[in-house]
């Protein structure tokens, strides 16, 4: 279904007014065209290829944004310079991708609000130092544009959190939508800085929501997460050829639900839609140990584990778990604070790593469990614009909460992308 027909299809399947009126009864909605402002924060070419396939759906969709920025935020090596990489394919197809829409941004254009964003971890107070990205996310957000600026973040929250802390004025302008299930735990102390000191954001985290792009739904024929690829990927343009050499040509694009998500209706997070329905937040789970925790200790699975332990000053530490270091934060007197967020819920062990002896080779364990099916009817008043994954178990594909409420959409969303990509490969008048 071309997207040109998906506001009949939103209106009629569900019921739903999607005039402007209605849809930003609440806040300032999109322009006369019903165009959002929307900056892109990611982790392209770092820990996880997924992005480059997100950034490829991006780029075809965005004639219907003001993209405002696109930044480097990752927990790995990716930079600045694999958003670029994306945007040279953009280039090869954008002759033919103008011939459908002149509001396609240009390439030069989008070169112009790339920006390099924070690349070291924020382990203490949740912020270190201003990146050319997170003051790009204070400029955008400063300008003299009733609208609100949607930051998409795929990767790390750094940026986000640096620009809150430098310019809390700009936080009523910005709509967070965060991949967290993935990225929240390379974030720990950001994201714990934003709970904590900006509890009022409005911000979508979606712990698990998002994997219903690439889980459950119609995988059947050409609807297969490897046959679509195949069948309308594969040979759609530049961009589609270099889609094809990303994650072996299956799809993954667990970032994309959050560029979906704008072209419905943004401003009520709890209407259905291809980037997910969620429910308003209960108080964010966090737990605080001064000691070694046990299996008999549970958090819920996407809240934040804390321990502060003891140490001598000086000395380097770290949480080892599943292989994976998460650098500690020094805390003075107190000694050190450790932090971890679990994306699964089953029993976790860890051990501390330090080059203080004392600090070494500590070991713990914690069990991670799912919130209560009806946590939701209890909203966070702390949290009054804080929307997260819904926990009805009708909505769970497999573990993971809230999937449903995306891959019901699966035949739509992928019949809306190959026809989008075709505009890549043909000019308007020329299509196959």
């Amino acid at each position: 279904m071309p997207f040109t027909t998906r506001r009949q299809f939103l209106t009629g399947a569900l019921g739903l007014s999607m005039s402007p009126g209605l849809a930003c009864a609440q806040q300032p909605g999109p322009d006369a065209d019903g165009r959002h402002r929307v900056l892109v924060s990611t982790d392209i070419g770092g820990s996880d290829p997924d992005d480059f396939q997100s950034m490829v759906h991006f780029l075809v969709y965005s004639d219907l944004f003001d993209v405002e920025g696109l930044v480097s935020s990752p927990w790995g090596p990716g930079r600045k310079r694999h958003i670029l990489e994306v945007i040279e394919q953009y280039e090869a197809d954008y002759p033919n991708l103008r011939t459908w829409s002149d509001r396609y941004p240009t390439p030069d254009e989008l070169r112009s609000i790339t920006k390099q964003g924070e690349t070291e971890f924020a382990v203490g107070t949740g912020y270190n130092s201003p990146t050319e990205g997170s003051d790009w996310i204070i400029e955008c957000a400063r300008r003299d544009d009733p609208r609100p600026l949607y930051v998409l973040v795929w990767g790390t929250i750094e940026d986000v959190a640096q620009a809150l802390h430098d310019d809390p004025s700009i936080k009523d302008k910005l709509r967070v939508y965060f991949i967290a299930g993935p990225n929240k735990k390379w974030s720990p102390a950001a994201y714990d800085y934003i709970e904590q000191n900006h509890p009022d954001l409005w911000i979508i985290e979606n712990n698990s929501t998002y994997r219903g792009w690439f889980e459950g739904g119609d995988q059947s024929g050409d609807l297969g997460n490897r046959s679509f690829v195949e069948t309308h990927i594969r040979g759609r343009g530049a961009l589609g050829d270099y889609f094809m050499g990303h994650l072996g040509g299956v799809i993954k694009m667990g970032d994309t639900p959050s560029v979906t998500y704008m072209m419905g209706t943004p401003a009520n997070p709890s209407r259905p839609g291809w980037g997910g329905r969620f429910v308003r937040a209960w108080d964010r789970p966090k737990l605080v140990f001064d000691r070694l925790t046990t299996f008999g200790d549970e958090i819920e699975t996407f809240g934040l584990l804390e321990l502060v332990l003891p140490g001598p000053k000086g000395a380097a530490a770290s949480l080892v778990v599943d292989r994976q270091e998460f650098p500690a934060a020094s805390e003075g007197p107190w000694g050190y604070r450790f932090r971890f967020v679990p994306k699964a819920t089953k029993r976790w062990s860890y051990r501390t790593k330090s080059t203080a002896a004392e600090l070494d080779r500590l070991e713990g364990a914690f069990t991670s469990v799912d919130p209560r099916p009806d946590a939701a009817s209890r909203p966070s008043a702390r949290h009054p614009n804080w929307w997260t994954d819904d926990p009805d178990r009708a909505f769970t594909e497999g573990p993971h909460l809230g999937a449903v409420t995306v891959n019901r959409w699966r035949e739509e969303f992928l019949r809306d992308f190959a026809e989008r990509m075709l505009r890549a490969a043909h000019t308007s008048g020329s299509k196959k």
